[in-house]
C-alpha cells in the first residue's frame, strides 16, 4: 500500500476525530473481540490476554478450546465464548459420552475461566446443520450433569442465511436455512440462550458498491437512509440485526436474543478496505451498540472480528481484519473506553 503524505494523514486524523466527536459515548461492556489463531507469527497467549486487559476488552471469543488461551485467561474476569468447532460436531451429536468428554476436557478442566457460553459449530451449512440441535442438546446435558448449567449453549450463523439484503420487514431465512433454524430457535427459546450471528455491513456493501453510499455501511450517513414502516434506519448494521430478528420471529424465535458473534471492517485487500474505513466502522460500532436498533432498543452484545491480522487465511481481505498486527502494534487507533 502506498504511503500517505503528511497532509493526507493529518486530514484523515481530522476526519476521524470529527466522526468520533459527533457520537456520544455509550456503555461498551457489551463489546468483545475474537481471538482468531490462523497465523504462524502470533504472540503467545499470555501476551494476548495481557492486551485484552490493557485495552479494557472484557469479552473474548475463541473458535476452539485452545489450552494456552484458556490457561492464560483464567482468573482475569474476561468472559469467554468458546467454540466446539465444526470438526467435532458429528461426534457431539451422535454420542452423549463424547459430549461429556468434551465438556470435561475443555470446560471443567478450566474452573477459573468465566465462560459466557459454548458456541457449538460456526456458520454450519448443508447437511451438517442437521447435527446442530443434537450436538447442542448433548453438550447442554453434559454441562448440567457437571453442575455447569449456567453456561448457555448456542451456535453461530452466517449473515448469508438471510439470503441477501432486503428491508428488515421483508427479511427471511434462505430455504436451506429454514430447514434447520426452526429446531435451533426452539432449542434456544427453551433454554434461554441467545442466537449468535455474523453481521457484516462490509460484505453487503462490497458485493454491490453502487447499490448504496458507503456512509450507510460506516455509520456516517447524516440522516435516515431507509424507512421501513414505522422504523427509520441510518446504518446498515441496525438494518441487518433487525432483519435477523424478523426472520427469527418467523420461525418461533421471537423471544430469542441476538448476539453479534462477528462484525468488523478490513483494513486492506478489497473494495473500500483501508485503515481509515476500518477505524471509522469499528469505533462507531463500539460507540453505537449500547443503544440498540430501531426495533430492539438496548445494548447489543457484539464481538469484533478480530484481534490480529492472520496470515494463514486466504489472501485478500481475509488476512486484514485485525485491530493489531502480529507484532502487537495497532493497525489503526481504536478505543474501548
Amino acid at each position: 500500500m502506498a504511503s500517505q503524505s503528511a497532509a493526507s494523514m493529518l486530514a484523515t486524523a481530522a476526519l476521524l476525530l470529527g466522526v468520533f466527536a459527533n457520537i456520544a459515548p455509550t456503555v461498551v461492556e457489551s463489546i468483545g473481540v475474537s481471538y482468531g489463531m490462523s497465523g504462524d507469527n502470533l504472540p503467545p497467549a499470555s501476551s494476548v490476554i495481557g492486551m485484552y486487559k490493557d485495552n479494557g476488552i472484557s469479552l473474548m471469543r475463541i473458535y476452539a478450546p485452545d489450552q494456552a488461551a484458556l490457561r492464560a485467561v483464567g482468573g482475569t474476569g474476561i468472559r469467554v465464548v468458546v467454540g466446539a468447532p465444526n470438526d467435532v460436531l458429528s461426534s457431539l451429536a451422535a454420542s452423549p459420552a463424547a459430549a461429556a468428554s468434551w465438556v470435561r476436557n475443555n470446560i471443567q478442566a478450566y474452573p477459573k475461566v468465566s465462560f459466557r457460553c459454548v458456541c457449538v459449530g460456526n456458520e454450519v451449512a448443508g447437511g451438517a446443520a442437521q447435527n446442530l440441535v443434537p450436538a447442542m442438546e448433548n453438550v447442554r446435558a453434559a454441562l448440567a450433569a457437571a453442575g455447569l448449567d449456567g453456561i448457555k449453549v448456542t451456535t453461530s450463523v452466517s449473515q448469508a442465511i438471510l439470503g441477501g439484503y432486503k428491508p428488515p420487514s421483508a427479511a427471511e431465512f434462505t430455504d436451506e436455512a429454514q430447514g434447520f433454524m426452526g429446531p435451533v430457535l426452539d432449542f434456544l427459546a427453551r433454554t434461554g440462550a441467545p442466537l449468535m450471528a455474523s453481521v457484516y455491513p462490509y460484505f453487503t456493501y462490497a458485493t454491490n458498491p453502487s447499490a448504496m453510499d458507503v456512509s450507510y455501511a460506516l455509520f456516517t450517513a447524516p440522516g435516515t437512509v431507509l424507512k421501513d414502516g414505522d422504523y427509520e434506519y441510518q446504518n446498515l448494521f441496525d438494518a441487518t440485526v433487525d432483519s435477523f430478528y424478523v426472520a427469527m420471529g418467523n420461525h418461533g424465535g421471537s423471544g430469542v436474543t441476538l448476539v453479534v458473534s462477528e462484525s468488523g471492517w478490513p483494513s486492506a485487500g478489497g473494495v473500500a478496505a483501508s485503515p481509515e474505513n476500518a477505524a471509522i466502522y469499528n469505533q462507531n460500532l463500539i460507540n453505537h451498540v449500547g443503544r440498540g436498533t430501531p426495533r430492539h432498543p438496548g445494548a447489543i452484545e457484539t464481538i469484533l472480528f478480530s484481534m490480529f491480522n492472520e496470515n494463514l487465511k486466504e489472501n485478500g481481505v481475509e488476512q486484514n481484519w485485525g485491530l493489531f498486527y502480529p507484532n502487537m502494534q495497532r493497525v489503526y487507533p481504536i478505543s474501548f473506553n
